[in-house]
Parts: C-alpha cells; sequence; structure tokens
C-alpha cells in the first residue's frame, strides 16, 4: 500500500533505469538527466553505496606505461592503441574539470615505470621508446616520457633498476571522486537506490522489466547496464572477463621516498604511496585462471608475490607492516577498448573498462546517455 507521494515521487515508472553505480553508472545518469531534466532516472546499485571496481582501485590517474602500451600495440594495432590513449588523457581531463583537482584527491606528482637492469622488457621498451613518444605527440603535444634512471635512488628503489617518467599522470582518491560524483547526481535530482541487485531484464512491447532481488519488479521506458566485470550475469554471451585486482596497503614507513604512481612489468604490478605508506596491488598475471571470478578475496600465493615486490624492488631494507588487503573486479576481454552498445531497442550496456574506469568512465558514460537518447 503506496501513498500518492511514494507513488509519484519514489515508485513512478523510470524513463530510465541504470544498473551499477560506478564512475559509469553514474556519469550515465548525470548526463542523461542533465539532457531530459524532466524524466524520472533511477540508479540501483547492489551494494549499500557503490562497492564495485570504482572504489576498489588503486586510485591512478593514468592512461598506459610504455610497456603497456608497446604490448597494446603489438596485440592490437597502432592505431587502436593511440585511439585508446587519446580517449584516456581526454577522459581525465574531462573528469578533473567536471569534479575538480582538490574534491578528488588528485595529486600531480607523476607517473612512472621501472624495469629491472637485465629485463628483456627494459630492453623492449628502450628500442621502441622514440617511436612511442613520436607516436603518441600529436594526442598531448609534446614528448610524453622520459628516462630518468637517478630517480631510482630519489623514490628509494632497489639499485639498478631502470625508471620511465612522465608529469601528466598522478594519484587520487577514489572515495572521495564517487563520494563527490555521487552528491552531484544526487543534487541532478536522479535516484539512488542501494541494496538493489538486478536479477534479470526482460524486453516488452512498452518498456523493459527490471528484476530485482527479493521479488521487486521495475518497468523502466530504457534500462542501461553499467556492471563492467559483472555484466555476463546478466548477458553472459557478452566478451567481458571478472578479472580481480588484489591490493595491499602498508603502515606508515617512516622516511618514504615514494611518490607519485608506478608501473612494473607491462602494468601488471602497480604502487604509490599513500598516507605514508606504500599501496600496491596487481599480480593478476601470475594466475589468470583464478582471478577470472567474480568472487572479491584475496589469496596467498598472489599476497606473497606483492610482498615480495615490497622486500626486494620497493622497500629494499626496509621493514613495513602490512595493514589492509582487498579485491576488485575489472571487465576484461579480447580488447582493452570498452563495449558501448544497444542490445536491443530500449537495453544499452557499458561495460569492459579494461581496468581503466578511471580514465575512460566519463567518456563511456557520455556515450552511453547519447546511445539512450537516440
Amino acid at each position: 500500500m503506496r501513498s500518492i507521494w511514494e507513488t509519484r515521487h519514489f515508485h513512478r515508472p523510470p524513463d530510465l533505469v541504470v544498473v551499477g553505480a560506478g564512475i559509469v553508472g553514474l556519469f550515465t545518469a548525470l548526463f542523461y538527466k542533465r539532457a531530459n531534466p524532466h524524466h524520472h532516472v533511477v540508479i540501483l546499485e547492489r551494494g549499500p553505496f557503490p562497492s564495485g571496481a570504482s572504489v576498489k582501485n588503486a586510485g591512478f590517474a593514468c592512461f598506459g606505461s610504455p610497456s603497456e602500451l608497446l604490448a597494446d600495440e603489438t596485440k592490437e594495432g597502432t592505431d587502436a592503441m593511440l585511439t585508446r590513449v587519446e580517449n584516456r588523457w581526454k577522459g581525465l581531463l574531462e573528469l578533473r574539470a567536471e569534479l575538480g583537482d582538490v574534491a578528488i584527491g588528485f595529486e600531480p606528482t607523476g607517473g612512472h615505470e621501472i624495469y629491472g637492469a637485465h629485463d628483456p622488457l627494459y630492453t623492449h621498451v628502450a628500442e621502441r621508446f622514440d617511436a612511442l613518444n613520436a607516436a603518441l605527440r600529436p594526442i598531448f603535444g609534446r614528448s610524453v616520457f622520459e628516462w630518468d634512471d637517478t630517480a631510482v635512488a630519489h623514490f628509494g628503489l632497489h639499485p639498478g633498476h631502470h625508471l620511465v617518467k612522465t608529469d601528466l599522470e598522478g594519484p587520487l582518491d577514489s572515495g572521495a571522486l564517487m563520494s563527490t560524483l555521487l552528491r552531484k547526481v544526487q543534487a541532478a535530482g536522479v535516484l539512488f537506490r542501494p541494496n538493489c541487485s538486478v536479477v534479470g531484464l526482460e524486453d516488452l512491447p512498452s518498456g523493459v522489466q527490471v528484476k530485482i532481488n527479493g521479488g521487486e519488479v521495475l518497468r523502466a521506458a530504457n534500462v542501461v547496464l553499467c556492471t563492467n566485470g559483472y555484466a555476463r550475469q546478466l548477458f553472459p554471451e557478452l566478451p567481458v572477463e571478472p578479472a580481480r585486482g588484489q591490493v595491499l596497503k602498508t603502515a606508515p614507513i617512516p622516511g618514504l621516498k615514494l611518490r607519485g604512481t608506478f608501473h612494473y612489468d607491462e602494468g601488471f604490478f602497480y604502487f604509490r604511496d599513500h598516507d605514508g605508506g606504500v599501496l600496491l596491488g596487481g599480480g593478476r598475471n601470475l594466475d589468470v585462471a583464478g582471478e577470472t571470478t567474480w568472487e572479491d578475496a584475496t589469496t596467498e600465493p598472489i599476497q606473497n608475490a606483492l610482498e615480495d615486490l615490497l622486500r626486494t624492488v620497493i622497500l629494499p631494507g626496509t621493514s613495513f607492516q602490512v595493514v589492509h588487503r582487498w579485491s576488485g573486479i575489472m571487465g576484461m576481454g579480447p580488447s582493452k577498448s570498452p563495449i558501448v552498445e544497444r542490445r536491443s531497442e530500449r537495453v544499452v550496456v557499458a561495460v569492459r573498462l579494461g581496468g581503466m574506469g578511471v580514465a575512460l568512465g566519463i567518456r563511456v558514460a557520455r556515450q552511453a546517455a547519447e546511445l539512450v537518447g537516440l
């Protein structure tokens, strides 16, 4: 039994339901609402607050390290790699302009990649380094990466490593980003409904039936699915695999020299300074099959590998204490390019961010909102 007030303001059929309150989902709702201010827009989130990879990541504002970009170029070609870099870079600029650097905790302390002295990956990057910078120049209007081996000692890393840096990247606070964005979305008049796990979608002649756990059913005019790594739970045929990323955080370390964001081994490992300690994640490549999962958990082999990297490369000769461990589920596939497409007349999907949701999310969301409006 509902009052007229409940029916009019909270339970009237939505013009748009967005499934998933990550970066893509929130921005999709915001952009659609701005274009259609009188439409009723609802976001359904399975957690009590945004709970996907958008708040589980390591807080990197990055567009790709040299070894990762070269690996992408080898796999998918130069044009595909450069198109993604341009979208990531423009996405970061748009994100910062939309929410503000202070509000998202962005720090322009630089991005870096390190290589072992005799690592074949170093040789590979060194041989193609100038060509990569030349290919990126039209996007950025300047040289992007430079060698700075002297910074290895400056950051307290193990001697003998090589280091590449760019001043165009840096860390941010993912929690501040998401809470700022959520407030902005709600202020625009979008209804945020937490603890609503969508278990099914059914196209009807006049809309989409959205089935929620517990038996509730919504009848929406349009739906956008923004669940990224969880997309196949509703669309099993989508070429999106869940990819778990494990993370750890140390207690503050006196005299820590590390500053900025760092990548290692084609971006499969990533670390940064945070509150005086080290935040380190990755290692998915050590057990690809085991990490292709929807389960939020940490595993001993990968956590041990992360701690070993701390001991041997990041904090050589320095004692540390791990005080926090967690994981997040990314969306990967045969390509790192996102999927933004219409699955039916009234259902759009915007998924597979390839571990780059911070950079790509706002632009993917804009595409999704525009696609709904066609």
